[in-house]
């Protein structure tokens, strides 16, 4: 009895979990309309976290949103449109389930590499290889 006691204690003195903290947060975008245009203020850290070549990120942007998409001198995304805020972080995260996260253990710790001209991505983690959808 004493035993379970003590366990009772030591679970009571236990902090609650507050936040499941994973490694690999999914970057939000901020964003903000200027006339018949959307700027994504954050995007050039948006390409930092998820570490990949920023031509891929817009053309794969462009063509979801069927609009001209360039960035400024001030590492912005800039859109021809009015897109919400919620349209550009759907696009970000289907982007980073797409062609950032492995397909096999949902990590992000994946490069894309290519064979024999195949665009392949290879995850660091668990070593699996799965072939890149193309833009």
């Amino acid at each position: 009895m004493e035993y379970e006691n003590m366990l009772e204690r030591l679970y009571a003195s236990l902090p609650e979990k507050t936040k499941k903290h994973e490694r690999f947060e999914m970057p939000v975008a901020e964003s903000f309309q200027q006339g018949n245009k959307t700027i994504v203020r954050n995007f050039s850290s948006i390409l930092k976290a998820i570490n990949r070549d920023s031509r891929h990120a817009i053309k794969f942007i462009a063509k979801d949103t069927a609009t001209n998409a360039v960035i400024d001198d001030s590492g912005r995304l800039v859109l021809n449109g009015k897109f919400s805020s919620m349209q550009i972080n759907d696009l970000i995260k289907n982007y980073i389930t797409q062609f950032i996260l492995c397909p096999e253990c949902k990590r992000p710790d994946t490069k894309v590499v290519e064979k024999q001209g195949v665009r392949m991505l290879k995850c660091e983690a668990c070593g699996a290889i799965s072939a890149v959808k193309g833009l």
